[in-house]
């Protein structure tokens, strides 16, 4: 049986480590702990790119979350709703007035600014040939995680990616930024992630080089590599990081010899053989957790 030795420290921080929300008046603070003051299942919430600016403003929601609004929550005049604008923007309102083109929203305080946190992770996966709803699967996971953005990986093994898929992952990202992660008896538990994730065009291995060699943090999935929790006991938190995740069948050994060259660190996700959508997120949730231990630690 193979034993993986981590650190205890990070453990110890990870056991420690506690969520408080405690939203800002609107501001460009830039620290961790407002980005970390997300409300947590309350009222329902809607994408608008406008936000009121102040208290008693009022903005028209249109489109599809306003059909969202009105005709799957069945919400009317005066109830209570948040609309964010995918940049760290919240503002708790009302609706005002409906009619058949959509509704008027009026702030009933000031909007708050939530800054992102502190590291940006951006996930590099080669999840084009996934069938079945795994790449939604993957690109709504990598949102609800905190993920900055996902650029599908264009790999020998993986060469391609449909427009209209691109337009598919795309909606799949907002609705896992505002919307279900499941419901119990009509109740909601919501993502309530307020910056958008970007996904990206993709990109070939050769144009992913130069990204890796001028990251400090950049974590390549790899078999039989040094465990993932090691290679972080010997790292200090950065502004900025990647993970690459190969595709089904792995990267060829010259991609492989090529991203290493580059800078990326080969890490071990444990002693099995891993999808390329649960690799994703077994090195995306392990990042995340050890950079919030970072910025624990530091506070």
């Amino acid at each position: 049986m193979q034993v993986i030795s981590c650190n205890p420290r990070l453990f110890s921080l990870i056991n420690r480590s506690t969520q408080h929300f405690n939203l800002r008046p609107f501001s460009s603070s830039s620290s961790s702990s407002a980005y970390s003051s997300q409300s947590r299942g309350g009222l329902p919430r809607f994408f608008s790119e406008t936000l009121p600016t102040t208290k008693g403003g009022v903005v028209r929601v249109k489109g599809d979350e306003f059909w969202h609004m009105n005709k799957v929550l069945r919400l009317g005049i005066d109830d209570r709703v948040e609309l964010f604008n995918g940049k760290g923007g919240l503002v708790e309102g009302r609706i005002e007035s409906i009619d058949r083109s959509g509704v008027d929203f009026e702030a009933v305080e000031n909007p708050k600014l939530v800054s992102p946190p502190t590291t940006q992770w951006h996930v590099f996966a080669a999840f084009s040939t996934l069938k079945g709803g795994r790449a939604d699967w993957l690109v709504e996971k990598c949102t609800e995680l905190g993920a900055s953005s996902v650029t599908p990986l264009l790999t020998v093994r993986s060469q391609s990616i449909s427009e209209n898929r691109a337009d598919r992952l795309q909606r799949v990202v907002l609705a896992a930024a505002k919307h279900v992660i499941y419901y119990d008896a009509a109740f909601f538990l919501h993502c309530q992630r307020l910056h958008e994730m970007i996904l990206k065009p993709p990109i070939a291995v050769g144009e992913l080089l130069p990204v890796v060699a001028n990251s400090r943090l950049a974590f390549l999935a790899a078999a039989e590599a040094t465990p993932v929790f090691n290679a972080l006991s010997s790292l200090n938190k950065e502004p900025n990081g990647i993970i690459i995740i190969g595709p089904e069948g792995d990267f060829t050994e010259e991609e492989m010899n090529s991203l290493r060259e580059a800078g990326a660190i080969a890490v071990g996700l444990g002693p099995h053989r891993l999808r390329v959508e649960t690799a994703t997120m077994a090195l995306l949730s392990t990042v995340m957790l050890w950079s919030d231990c970072q910025e624990f630690a530091s506070n």
